[in-house]
């Protein structure tokens, strides 16, 4: 096995990605150098292997010829992990039937709008069921995916098997007390939640089988490279990154983050700003990662 100096795990959406949904040169520059330092380097985002690669492609990575400088991806926030680019699956968790029950069960009877994603590799596929209130990120995620998506019945459930997540949107405001209300009773999941990657307000809660997490992810990734905690450095912007920032030897959050995260991290700057780039130039120059 080749020996790798660390690994540098970076969120996607509001950390790598700029606002205008771009790869902002300074930090691809920051990225490749690590390459030619012999890093390895991950992404860890919330967007499924569908949405990643559908992304990679628009932004013109899957040309001859092109080469993101990057190794691994964790995708669904832990819930598979890929390599890259070839795409193959070396890691999953699904969530069973009988969790998916108890989940929508109680999403029901809160009044809840969610959508539940086919396991790994299919989690463009999805059930979902609308209580027709008013929820615009919800339905505009389902206009997204229409293509993919088939309203939920007792017969298509039973035929469905498991499930990489079941995702509830909630409007804003109220949606971290919603979040904390379904984690306290769904003790037997994972449930973490996001601020909206679409309209940047609506809290989305995501409740995966108790093994996933960015975090673990992590952990299964440097178990596989050979690689210690303490020469991992993370990068984050949002509350589904926080296991992972915690986790990880070093770790910083992009300024554009929620203010209560703040005081937790180091803070570089924001995604429009070269964060990733001053997080690479900060991690190698502390001695943390030797």
């Amino acid at each position: 096995m080749t020996k790798y100096k660390g690994l540098f795990i970076v969120d996607l959406d509001g950390t790598l990605l700029t606002s205008r949904r771009q790869l902002a040169r300074e930090d691809l520059k920051a990225l490749c150098r690590l390459r030619e330092m012999n890093y390895l380097i991950a992404i860890a985002t919330g967007r499924s292997n569908y949405s990643f690669t559908q992304l990679i492609s628009n932004l013109g990575y899957s040309k001859a010829g092109e080469r993101l400088p990057v190794d691994y991806v964790i995708f669904s926030t832990g819930a598979g992990i890929m390599d890259f680019p070839g795409y193959t699956i070396l890691n999953s968790s699904t969530l069973n039937l009988p969790d998916i029950r108890c989940t929508i069960e109680y999403l029901d009877a809160s009044g809840l709008d969610y959508m539940i994603h086919r396991a790994v590799p299919d989690t463009r596929h999805f059930l979902y069921r609308t209580t027709g209130g008013d929820n615009p990120d919800f339905h505009r995620r389902l206009e997204m995916y229409a293509d993919f998506a088939t309203p939920l019945s007792p017969e298509n459930l039973n035929n469905f098997g498991g499930a990489t997540e079941v995702l509830c949107i909630v409007p804003d405001p109220g949606g971290h007390e919603v979040a904390n209300s379904i984690a306290d009773t769904l003790k037997q999941c994972s449930v973490i939640k996001a601020t909206s990657p679409l309209d940047g307000k609506s809290i989305w809660i995501e409740v995966f089988a108790q093994t996933v997490s960015k975090s673990q992810a992590a952990q299964w990734l440097a178990d596989a490279v050979g690689l210690s905690r303490h020469r991992i450095c993370a990068v984050g912007n949002d509350y589904n990154d926080l296991d992972l920032l915690h986790w990880a030897g070093q770790s910083f959050l992009v300024t554009n983050g929620p203010p209560s995260l703040k005081g937790m991290f180091q803070t570089v700057a924001s995604n429009d700003n070269g964060g990733v780039s001053e997080a690479v130039n900060r991690w190698l120059t502390t001695g943390k990662n030797s």
